[in-house]
């Protein structure tokens, strides 16, 4: 199931909602409501919190979008490798001079809300090619350097990679010079 992809009510209603009251600096304001959120994603176990607003609303918001987050960075896909073509979202976040069939306009970055839509795939893809930088980037038609500094660009996404290279049994990605 692809649950990158859902509408936020349509993610909101599989997650068990929890809201409570966090310690912490803010005196009185903080402690007056139950304002922090916590959402646990049933099918997957996954959890977004977020407590740092007085406003549930906006904590509730914020925590949705360390859910999709966390759901694009744990959760994994089996990928056939044969034919490989990368989907849209996947598209939408590759370097510029990639997939040309995606408009200039559409590409997103790491402060885009989509931004995780797309890196779900992209992990799915680097989980099937046992966390080949090489393979990875010659299925997506880009360098392995473009995909390198990809995911250095978000923090959360280059320890993801990392990680899954650790497991396939592979040194740890080293960042360009001058980053």
């Amino acid at each position: 199931m692809n649950w990158l992809a859902l509408p936020d009510e349509e993610l909101l209603a599989q997650c068990r909602f929890e809201r409570f009251r966090v310690s912490g600096t803010g005196g009185q304001h903080r402690n007056k409501t139950d304002s922090a959120v916590r959402l646990t994603h049933e099918p997957t176990g996954v959890v977004g919190f977020a407590s740092e607003r007085r406003s549930q609303h906006q904590n509730r918001s914020a925590a949705l979008a360390r859910l999709r987050r966390g759901i694009a960075l744990e959760v994994r896909a089996e990928v056939a490798l044969e034919m490989y073509h990368p989907p849209p979202a996947l598209q939408r976040v590759l370097p510029r001079s990639v997939a040309a069939e995606v408009a200039r306009k559409e590409r997103i970055g790491p402060k885009h809300r989509e931004f995780w839509t797309g890196v779900g795939p992209l992990l799915d893809l680097f989980n099937a090619v046992e966390g080949s930088t090489a393979d990875c980037a010659a299925r997506l038609g880009c360098s392995s350097n473009q995909l390198t500094k990809l995911f250095a660009s978000e923090p959360h996404l280059w320890a993801a990679a990392n990680s899954l290279r650790e497991r396939h049994g592979l040194s740890p990605l080293r960042r360009a010079r001058g980053r």
